[in-house]
């Protein structure tokens, strides 16, 4: 598997916040029991990159 990149991230998510807020999030939800949506043999923060990268984790506002 290629090498992922933050500009590989940045073609989905402009921000670099934001995109560490997602990266983040995904990390906890792997804690807490959630299944990879991208299956690679890599750290939680690469796999969530990875994600994010495939256009698998979306940027979704929170409710006020």
């Amino acid at each position: 598997m290629a090498r992922i990149t933050v500009e590989d991230c940045q073609k989905r998510v402009n921000n670099r916040f934001q995109l560490v807020q997602m990266a983040i999030k995904r990390v906890r939800q792997y804690r807490e029991g959630y299944e990879p949506l991208v299956r690679s043999k890599n750290k939680e923060v690469v796999n969530s990159l990875r994600e994010i990268a495939a256009g698998k984790v979306l940027l979704h506002s929170e409710p006020e």
